[in-house]
């Protein structure tokens, strides 16, 4: 089963426009895990109380929830799916977008810079990265309003574009200039990342410190937040680095993860890029992020940048060409009223869920 004993993704949710509490998924209904598990911690409106406990409580408790479970003792604290209003599953600290595709990058590279080596000299020696907007963080199902920016000239964007990504949600932070522990002592779980990007706002203000409003109007991601344990079975190697890395870049664990993603536009699938071919791993990137002495806080949320393949990009600037191959449907980027819907399974086919956005039409200023 997708969201079987072996999965239980936590997220928060409402019923009949209660508060916002927490519940891991079985099926589909939502398990209410307060009174399941008599404890007040699973009461609170986000996962970060709970996250904040650190991994042997995440331990713990998915243990005796998967044992309440098994047994039919949380039957009477099940609700239906349909009856659930789901929420944004964490508080955001903070937002960092990595650029960890290597076909991604070389894309773009090759688009933008076609009488240049397609990567910048430094790509192969850390994972590229960018502080996003962390208040613009929304929970899948909110509809994203087309933004506004210059162009040069101002106006809405006229390239409008999806990112897929996977992004990492850290539970139990560390103190500043304080080395992080090993990457599953602060990495609570995986959500699904949409960060929808104004390609157009952002090729004229990127340059020379990097992406900035073309990217921070809105960054969606999945309801349900897959705890690591459960992703156990996908790990995989991670992709072979040249040059090795540096020391504090080396793998001492498989962190890779076997994910199989799926892009729909407006319900028909245009993409299936594969998250086990990305260049940097997410052990990698939480390692590079902190390395300076940055402190990790409960709710950091960091993603791994658009996961592209050979023939399988993430995003529609690939998939066109920057507009010079149109999809089948004519179109090039996203037109208002168009539905993203981006999904992910494992290969025993457990499902990550699904992040979904719709497009509204600019309000002009």
């Amino acid at each position: 089963m997708s969201f079987g004993l072996d999965n239980l993704p936590y997220g928060v949710f409402s019923v009949d426009g209660g508060p916002p509490r927490v519940g891991v998924r079985l099926g589909d209904q939502v398990v209410d895990l307060a009174p399941l598990l008599g404890d007040d911690v699973f009461r609170e409106p986000t996962l970060n109380p709970f996250m904040a406990q650190g991994r042997g409580a995440w331990r713990a408790t998915r243990g005796r929830v998967q044992d309440l479970l098994a047994d039919d003792r949380g039957a009477e604290h099940l609700i239906p799916l349909d009856r659930v209003r789901l929420h944004l599953p964490i508080d955001v600290a903070d937002y960092v977008d990595f650029y960890a595709s290597l076909e991604h990058a070389s894309n773009l590279g090759r688009m933008f810079r076609p009488d240049e080596e397609p990567l910048k000299p430094n790509w192969r020696h850390l994972p590229v990265g960018y502080h996003g907007r962390a208040g613009t963080v929304v929970v899948s199902g909110t509809d994203v309003r087309r933004p506004c920016g210059q162009r040069p000239s101002f106006g809405p964007s006229a390239k409008l574009d999806i990112e897929a990504e996977v992004g990492f949600v850290v539970g139990a932070g560390s103190g500043l200039c304080e080395p992080p522990g090993a990457f599953d002592e602060h990495v609570f779980g995986v959500v699904l990342v949409n960060d929808w990007s104004a390609r157009d706002i952002q090729a004229w203000e990127y340059v020379p410190l990097g992406p900035f409003l073309g990217k921070s109007f809105a960054t969606s991601i999945s309801a349900w937040v897959t705890p690591l344990d459960a992703l156990d079975h996908a790990r995989v190697q991670g992709r072979a680095q040249d040059p090795a890395p540096l020391d504090y870049l080396r793998r001492n664990a498989e962190w890779g993860l076997d994910l199989a993603l799926e892009v729909r536009l407006n319900g028909e699938v245009v993409s299936t890029p594969a998250y086990r071919d990305m260049y940097w791993t997410p052990d990698q990137m939480l390692a590079h992020m902190t390395v300076n002495g940055a402190s990790l806080r409960t709710g950091d949320l960091y993603a791994s940048g658009t996961v592209s393949g050979e023939d399988s990009p993430g995003s529609l600037i690939e998939l066109t060409w920057n507009g010079a191959r149109p999809l089948k449907s004519g179109q090039a980027f996203l037109e208002d009223g168009d539905t993203v819907t981006i999904t992910a399974t494992t290969p025993s086919g457990l499902s990550l869920g699904e992040v979904t956005g719709r497009i509204l039409p600019a309000t002009v200023r």
